[in-house]
């Protein structure tokens, strides 16, 4: 319970940062973060800022930070910071029932919640906060990001007229934007592909197809004048030559015409591309057809909307309702399945490059969606300097943005009406995929298991269809058996037990834990800091207790006595005499009372003197 004298806080003047061309359109002072939803309810005060671009929460305790803390934040946004396009859901508190907000409100609440799309939750109370002040915040919030918007209306027009444009001459040093031939001859010199691949600017002002870049990539034998007879479409573009001269490329299949005449004109023009890819230089080219032959854009979004639902949890009791079941929720979703798919078709076509050293030609209805997503999978296994800053950038730039994916539509920036979750399904092209395996993420681990202990003559009763090929599996063992080398090639693990997922789900909140390549160290140095709390409230709880009773034996302390952890830490503590913790495991249900789980036997970590 919070009282009253508690919000009468000197609030200390913290800085807001402005991106260039961003402007504050409202405010509110005295604002309380709850930094957890539990019973006490803690929190921190402070002011709530809606910009043109973002909603930032700055709390009384941001200018604590020291320089060496501010030197690895984020140079755009905050960590208590959403941008207006990452809110997804925006709910109000009455009376204790939360409902979901939207247009013109009658009566304002006293709690906001906001759901993002990076699956974060943030929770503010007004309760101590000015009336008008509330109705100011609560409506700017809900207008500017549910309302229709105009395309020059989002923030980006506003930045880019008010940044300074520095031209960048360097293509080494700095983002390569693709907007030009320069850069794409660079791009060509240097993975090597300049051998067979030219740079065209036919559709220079976009006068052939608006979804094909300015300037792009393509066999050097095909004439420029095919570009135009199909707006693009059936046209080979180049996306990345590997070191042995194999290279990926994309293509948009076209239109399907009902018209018999026309569609063998079609025929006769293919015909004449693959004659071209299919001879010295460019040797074997494999086609994958990503619209018939792998995921439906459909499949995905459903998904992914029944995935995020289990992350966005505002509340104890909705923890321990889905806790229980959070495999089973998790595995029912597909979500899991649908990453390892596309993991598995980015190294099957790896494989077909590195190790066969062969063309790839991927084919989707626009080239712009699953060809997007699986060449950059590609080429962040297969090239080093796409896993650098700089060079992961240029591949956004390159892939994602110059690749014409539909932003817009895909990520609901321009929301047009309530129902604008049904619109961006609708959008979505209809296309047709092959199922999935009906047995699960997690039970294709246990055929796999089978495979080796019965072998491959045994095995063939009980694998799927759409089991690996024996090539593609030697080549991903033959490449995990040996030592890793982060400047070459690089391979995912596509195993259930590899996923951790479950880890991310508690401890998302802990920036350190999220740190890849700070594993153990990073993760204990938040822990280590738990720690420390918990010893420091446990001394004045003994403090406390000595003073008002006679001395009795001394209460164990958690640090003190045992350095030794359970598995289930920080949500379970051996030996420790308390109530429900605030984020349980299922594990807790099932045992029922902490002193069975002390009785058991358990995995530990020795944390040595520490």
């Amino acid at each position: 319970e919070i009282h009253t004298n508690e919000k009468e806080v000197t609030e200390k003047e913290v800085t807001l940062h402005l991106l260039p061309g961003e402007q504050v359109l409202c405010e509110a002072s005295t604002v309380l973060k709850y930094v957890q939803e539990d019973s006490s309810q803690h929190g921190v005060y402070g002011r709530l800022v809606c910009t043109d671009f973002k909603i930032a929460f700055l709390g009384d305790d941001e200018s604590a930070l020291d320089n060496d803390e501010t030197q690895f934040k984020n140079k755009v946004i905050g960590e208590n910071d959403i941008t207006l396009h990452c809110v997804d859901q925006i709910y109000g508190v009455f009376d204790e029932k939360k409902k979901t907000l939207f247009g013109q409100l009658k009566k304002y609440p006293e709690k906001l919640i906001i759901h993002c799309k990076d699956l974060r939750v943030f929770q503010f109370c007004l309760r101590y906060t000015k009336e008008e002040e509330v109705k100011r915040i609560v409506s700017g919030i809900i207008h500017h990001t549910q309302a229709p918007k105009l395309l020059k209306r989002l923030f980006l027009f506003s930045y880019a007229t008010a940044a300074e444009n520095n031209t960048v001459t360097d293509p080494k040093n700095h983002t390569v934007m693709f907007d030009s031939l320069k850069d794409w001859c660079w791009e060509l010199e240097r993975t090597k592909g300049n051998m067979k691949y030219k740079a065209v600017s036919v559709n220079e002002g976009y006068e052939v197809c608006e979804r094909l870049p300015a300037y792009f990539v393509i066999p050097t034998p095909l004439p420029e004048e095919n570009v135009q007879r199909f707006q693009g479409h059936g046209i080979p573009i180049w996306c990345w030559s590997c070191h042995n001269g194999s290279a990926l490329l994309k293509m948009s299949a076209l239109p399907k015409e009902q018209d018999d005449g026309i569609l063998q004109i079609q025929k006769s023009f293919l015909d004449r591309i693959y004659k071209t890819i299919h001879r010295p230089p460019y040797e074997i080219v494999k086609t994958e057809d990503l619209s018939s032959n792998f995921l439906s854009l459909q499949e995905i979004q459903t998904a992914y909307s029944k995935f995020k639902q289990l992350f966005l949890i505002d509340n104890s009791t909705e923890f321990w309702d889905t806790d229980i079941k959070w495999f089973s929720l998790l595995e029912s979703s597909s979500w899991l399945d649908i990453i390892r798919r596309c993991l598995k078709k980015a190294i099957e076509i790896t494989e077909c490059m590195e190790a066969q050293n062969m063309n790839v030609l991927l084919l989707e209805e626009n080239a712009s969606d699953l060809c997007c997503l699986i060449s950059s999978l590609v080429q962040l296994m297969m090239d080093p300097h796409c896993r650098t800053r700089i060079g992961f950038q240029s591949l956004i730039q390159k892939e994602w943005v110059m690749g014409g994916h539909c932003f817009l539509d895909r990520c609901n920036h321009l929301r047009q009406n309530d129902k604008e979750e049904h619109q961006r399904q609708l959008s979505l092209p209809l296309t047709q995929s092959k199922s999935s395996p009906k047995r699960g993420f997690f039970r294709e681990e246990t055929d796999h298991l089978i495979k080796n202990l019965l072998g491959k003559r045994i095995s063939k009763l009980i694998n799927s269809s759409d089991e690996l090929q024996d090539n593609f599996r030697e080549f991903y063992d033959s490449w995990h058996s040996k030592p890793t080398d982060y400047h070459g090639l690089l391979l995912p693990h596509i195993e259930g037990p590899e996923i951790k997922v479950w880890a991310q789900r508690y401890l998302r909140w802990i920036p350190e834990a999220q740190i890849l390549g700070g594993g153990r160290v990073a993760t204990m140095s938040k822990l280590l800091e738990m720690m420390e709390e918990v010893q420091s409230l446990q001394e004045k709880i003994d403090e406390r207790h000595h003073s008002q009773q006679a001395p009795q034996a001394e209460a164990p302390c958690l640090l003190r006595n045992s350095a030794r952890l359970s598995s289930l830490f920080p949500f379970a503590l051996l030996q420790r005499h308390s109530s429900k913790p605030v984020l349980p495991t299922s594990g807790w249900k099932a045992l029922g009372d902490e002193d069975d789980l002390a009785k058991q036997e358990d995995e530990f970590v020795d944390l040595g003197d520490v």
